[in-house]
């Protein structure tokens, strides 16, 4: 298991939770619902590719569209693996916080 960069964590959060609408512009929609800021369309493929070439998503391709002059949507979903890996990744920042929670406000 690798660890997750922030990017990447929140782009596989978002495909997790949309299912199977996950496509590039509904990811990008999303992580900047979730961030709460815009993100570039470049933002969202780079850690997409990342992900896809670790194995914590999969990709399939959807019909041909006729308002996308023909072009098929790439679709992404969340591997078993990268269930596993955001589930360890909050494990491991939860642990992490509370050791610095414990230090108290004077030294935090």
């Amino acid at each position: 298991m690798h660890l997750l960069s922030r990017s990447e964590e929140i782009v596989l959060l978002a495909i997790w939770k949309l299912r199977d609408n996950a496509y590039g512009v509904t990811i990008r929609e999303e992580v900047g619902r979730l961030s709460g800021f815009p993100w570039t369309i470049g933002a969202i493929y780079a850690p997409l590719h990342r992900l896809e070439k670790k194995g914590y998503v999969k990709t399939r391709q959807g019909d041909p569209v006729r308002e996308r002059g023909g072009r098929r949507k790439i679709f992404y979903a969340i591997t078993e693996i990268g269930k596993q890996t955001l589930v360890k990744t909050r494990e491991i920042q939860d642990e992490v916080w509370a050791e610095i929670l414990k230090m108290g406000p004077e030294r935090a």
